[in-house]
């Protein structure tokens, strides 16, 4: 899309499509107070008179699915939608009534950013709409934004990006500055792909880039993820016993190590997205773009009947190659935060052949983004749930693995490198894998005997010969520690977090995890 015409749907052609029909009411109120310049002032009435509406916004409730939520649309072709006082007022008030209303709030902005005939009024207001949204979401409640062609300057670094799940119209121009001041400031032009949402849907700013008549489907399923209901909690007394737990396998309760790192290598085991399109009651993959390709995986979903947030690394194909990046490890820390703000449990699924290694990965500061990743999972409110689903090599298995319980598939298997990688430091060959991969403990079962894991999930005899049957298993383990979890008081939990992981390792651990 070009940007200098800005979205093609106007703020009630893009309503229609969304809400259900008929189900719109307007919350807007015409604006108090003339202007004292006549030439804004005409402008002004122009832009009234050219689109039906007071001002550069729409605001109102809409019913999507029969759900109630709040609305608040730019109107490009008003002022190319932007933002004055009397727009920002409306924003504002909208933004409060969806709160005291407790509403899931839906914002669908397209701007040029500040409106400069009102100069620093106007732009001071964007803190004024900012302080509405941050109370809005402090409040627990859902706060979305659908970023349109274009959404720039101070809408997109205040309101426009704030939501907790930011979706992007395709081709779309985001950015802070204007490509025309932009190149009468730098004396160059601004490379056109930089403010593209496919762009920065790569590098994680964009959870997903979504056409207009694909919007709809995706806000169903995503209010229906944050409007379920979870079942009551099981009584804590039967939720399970806190000791960890170890199904038995029926042809090798102790798979061979090295075995199990062949097995987890097959490219048509199941991987996270494989388990959470069988799993999941209701799923919203938000890894961008279109939910496909990456090593990261997240998600929305209903596991057990619960509402989590899902983040996971995917195996990935020969053809398929892209490491586990320090732009992955970024992403993980804001879904850990998404899903405190949100109130749902955090369900990690571990399954990579390591981070990415090479100079740009130092240069990004991969080291440093496992080490945030630790402490924030460490220290998160909102329960936790690991999943050792496969391959665990590293510290980019590590990242993921900080939890209040953590389930392991049967060939599952966690060590500090590849066995080929172990055998290159203590041998200076490759030859001795085999060896090392039985010697270091690194399988599923072992790792139950340290702590590590709470529950063996069987494979019988792997993954890969009976997906369905395996993924219905690993579904129902992690229904029950979800209720195991959901049973136990936010003190008793953390605190079992804590006593957790200061005996991980310690084979005479007893009972760590509390739960």
């Amino acid at each position: 899309m070009g940007t200098g015409a800005g979205t093609s749907l106007t703020a009630h052609q893009l309503i229609g499509l969304l809400v259900d029909p008929g189900g719109f009411r307007s919350w807007d109120e015409p604006p108090a107070g003339p202007l004292a310049d006549p030439g804004y002032r005409a402008s002004l009435d122009r832009a009234r008179e050219r689109t039906g509406l007071d001002e550069a916004v729409l605001t109102g409730l809409g019913l999507i699915d029969g759900r109630p939520v709040a609305l608040v649309a730019s109107e490009f072709r008003f002022l190319g939608g932007s933002i004055g006082v009397a727009t920002a007022e409306q924003i504002t008030r909208a933004v409060e009534r969806a709160t005291a209303e407790r509403l899931p709030l839906l914002a669908l902005p397209v701007s040029g950013g500040t409106r400069m005939q009102e100069g620093s009024a106007a732009f001071l207001c964007m803190l004024r709409i900012t302080a509405a949204v941050q109370a809005h979401r402090a409040a627990g409640l859902p706060y979305l934004t659908y970023l349109r062609n274009p959404t720039m300057g101070g809408v997109f670094a205040s309101w426009g990006t704030l939501g907790q799940l930011v979706f992007a119209e395709p081709g779309a121009r985001l950015g802070f500055l204007g490509p025309r001041v932009y190149e009468e400031l730098r004396g160059v032009e601004l490379p056109a792909d930089v403010q593209r949402a496919e762009t920065l849907a790569e590098r994680g700013l964009v959870d997903a880039v979504v056409p207009p008549q694909e919007l709809r489907e995706l806000l169903r399923r995503t209010l229906a993820v944050l409007g379920t209901t979870p079942p009551p909690h099981p009584d804590a007394a039967h939720a399970g016993t806190g000791v960890a737990h170890v199904e038995e396998v029926e042809a090798d309760e102790h798979p061979d190590a090295w075995d199990s790192v062949r097995r987890t290598r097959r490219p048509d085991r199941p991987g996270t997205r494989e388990l959470l399109r069988r799993t999941a009651e209701e799923l919203v993959l938000l890894d961008a773009p279109g939910g496909r390709g990456g090593a990261l995986v997240r998600a929305l979903a209903v596991l057990g009947g619960r509402p989590v947030l899902v983040v996971g690394q995917q195996r990935q194909s020969p053809e398929h190659e892209r490491p586990f990046t320090a732009a992955d490890l970024r992403a993980v820390r804001r879904s850990a935060r998404l899903a405190e703000q949100l109130g749902l449990p955090l369900v990690t699924v571990v399954d990579t052949a390591g981070a990415e290694l090479s100079a740009q990965a130092e240069l990004d500061g991969i080291a440093v983004e496992i080490a945030h990743c630790l402490t924030t999972l460490l220290a998160l409110r909102t329960p936790v749930l690991a999943v050792l689903l496969g391959q665990g090599s590293g510290g980019g298995a590590l990242a993921l693995l900080p939890a209040d319980r953590v389930l392991a598939a049967g060939h599952a298997w966690l060590a500090p490198l590849p066995p080929e990688g172990a055998s290159a430091i203590v041998h200076r060959d490759g030859e001795h894998a085999a060896e090392l991969a039985r010697a270091q403990g690194i399988g599923a079962h072992q790792l139950a005997e340290v702590g590590l894991v709470d529950q063996v999930v069987p494979e019988l005899p792997d993954a890969a010969e009976e997906p369905k049957a395996f993924c219905a298993r690993m579904g129902a383990a992690i229904g029950t520690a979800l209720d195991t979890l959901a049973a136990t008081g936010e003190t008793d939990r953390l605190a079992a977090r804590a006593a957790r992981h200061r005996r991980l390792g310690d084979a005479r651990r007893g009972d760590t995890s509390g739960l």
